[in-house]
């Protein structure tokens, strides 16, 4: 009897009506246009409005998703949350987003943090989830309010991130060939200093001093996560295609992380492939972490950028640090 395969029934994504322009950042911290576009190619990011919370952005993504897919929230009984920035560090926002968008109580219900790699670690644990068959359709959303962790005065990491969410519904096919064909995950726990908020946690509960030092905001040291970044996307970009015997100029589309224009030219110059083959939107968002290549997966199918019968690369590198790749076939 033939395995079933994992596959996308739709995709969503939604992001914050105002956006914070490079102009706008100018006259908040030192810094410019230039500056900031030549370093990382943004030029403008959206901010969730205020009292707009991770899981209405969230929520708005998984209704564009379901609605794709010609599904409902009744149909769902997996929900894999992957974020950073959950509205309240208990319950997991999993729960709130069940709730709100009408997800049955008999579904499971859980978040997964792996930073920017977060949704390809949450599409690979769905489809793991899935091909055992405890479950019949998972919604898998990316989702991110950055806004609430940046300090607005570090210009090294205001500049770099903004808001917003993607989701995909994921099921089961019994036509081979298609769907979610393998995914390499891994990560560099000896650095995780290099990409972290340093106090807040278990190990360093909050303080007065700590919150006055600034200390429960992200903190980046971006030359040296630069550099890893480059290295374990190449490697995991390499590694699935050796795995699956495919050259990388069989990809129909590569949608990478969206965290700097200068680290996805690298990975273009090292596959070889123009740079028309990478799906980029960074310009326009920033680096919105989880949510960044579920929002920019939808975006290229709704495009029309990716075509049944093609292969499509996903890959990934985030906090943690954890890096991830993910063929999928249409």
């Amino acid at each position: 009897m033939a395995t079933a395969s994992t596959v996308i029934l739709g995709t969503g994504s939604y992001a914050p009506e105002r956006i914070l322009t490079n102009t706008d950042l100018a006259t908040m911290v030192d810094t410019s246009d230039e500056w900031i576009f030549s370093r990382s190619g943004i030029r403008e990011r959206h901010i969730a409005a205020p009292g707009e919370a991770t899981s209405d952005m969230a929520v708005a993504a998984a209704k564009a998703a379901l609605a794709d897919a010609k599904f409902t929230a009744a149909d769902i009984d997996l929900l894999i949350v992957a974020t950073v920035t959950p509205d309240q560090t208990v319950p997991a926002v999993s729960c709130t987003i069940q709730h709100k968008l009408g997800v049955p109580t008999n579904a499971a219900c859980f978040d997964l943090n792996a930073a920017c790699s977060g949704f390809v670690y949450a599409l690979d644990t769905a489809c793991a989830m899935l091909s055992c068959g405890r479950y019949r359709r998972a919604l898998v959303i990316g989702v991110e309010k950055l806004s609430s962790i940046v300090d607005w005065k570090d210009r090294t990491t205001c500049v770099l991130f903004g808001d917003g969410a993607g989701a995909a519904v994921v099921g089961l096919s019994d036509q081979p060939g298609i769907g979610l064909l393998g995914t390499r995950l891994g990560a560099y726990g000896d650095s995780a200093d290099l990409l972290c908020i340093p106090r807040g946690g278990s190990s360093s509960p909050a303080t007065l001093e700590s919150i006055a030092a600034g200390d429960h905001f992200l903190k980046m040291k971006g030359k040296e996560v630069f550099k890893i970044a480059v290295r374990a996307m190449e490697e995991a970009a390499r590694d699935i295609l050796e795995q699956h015997h495919l050259r990388a100029d069989q990809i129909g589309l590569v949608i990478p992380h969206q965290a700097n224009l200068r680290i996805i030219e690298a990975i273009s110059q090292y596959l070889e492939l123009p740079m028309e083959r990478f799906y980029v939107n960074v310009g326009r968002y920033g680096n919105t972490s989880s949510a960044s290549i579920p929002i920019a997966l939808d975006e290229a199918r709704r495009a029309g950028r990716i075509k049944s019968g093609d292969i499509t690369l996903l890959v990934a590198f985030g906090a943690g640090l954890t890096y991830g790749s993910a063929l999928i076939r249409w």
